[in-house]
């Protein structure tokens, strides 16, 4: 998993409630398992006709925001089933920050394990962050401070101090196994000497 380092984009804000996995990529894009291109399929109902043409007017495929790498959303995000590519297609796109009031419990841990970074703030801050999104200002997600940064204004964003470890040194749960790889080779050497029927 890639390193996490502090970001700084213009957000694109997608103001609506209750938006579940099935939204962020629909069912008929979970064939894969590879993580990479699923980002094409973002949203895929939101920005694509019955037939496959690009809907005008969607905020990810309009100017500047193609290019955002923090979304701000309404409440509950990334409800519905846990499916792991609701996240691999975020990751794909460019998305790095996700700023909501609330989060889906599964999906909230998935970002973590795949890289990005969901903030929980209040409704006042998601008020005050979409105006910089409409008016096309950048703003600046610190993630060893746990800051967003926005004109002369700041917010600290509560954070458990493991996932934050986990962020900033690209730690997935591979990765996470894979630092105790000595222990787990000198536990089964052990095994193998002293119970020779396994």
């Amino acid at each position: 998993m890639e390193k996490f380092k502090d970001i700084k984009s213009i957000p694109a804000c997608i103001p609506i409630m209750n938006v579940d996995t099935d939204k962020i990529i629909p069912k008929q894009f979970l064939k894969t398992i590879k993580r990479s291109g699923l980002g094409k399929s973002l949203f895929y109902e939101m920005r694509f006709d019955e037939k496959g043409n690009p809907i005008q007017g969607f905020v990810l495929d309009s100017e500047p925001y193609k290019n955002s790498k923090i979304l701000i959303t309404g409440k509950n995000f990334g409800c519905g089933s846990s499916r792991e590519h609701a996240p691999w297609a975020l990751v794909d796109f460019g998305i790095r920050v996700i700023i909501s009031e609330s989060f889906a419990d599964i999906f909230y841990n998935n970002c973590f394990k795949n890289g990005i970074l969901p903030v929980v703030t209040d409704e006042k801050t998601i008020k005050e962050l979409s105006e910089y999104s409409s008016r096309k200002h950048s703003i600046e997600v610190k993630l060893l401070d746990q800051l967003i940064i926005y004109g002369n204004k700041s917010y600290k964003f509560n954070l458990d101090p493991f996932k934050k470890k986990c962020l900033i040194n690209g730690l997935d749960d591979i990765a996470l196994s894979l630092e105790k790889i000595k222990n787990i080779e000198n536990f089964e050497s052990k095994m193998s000497q002293t119970k020779t029927w396994i």
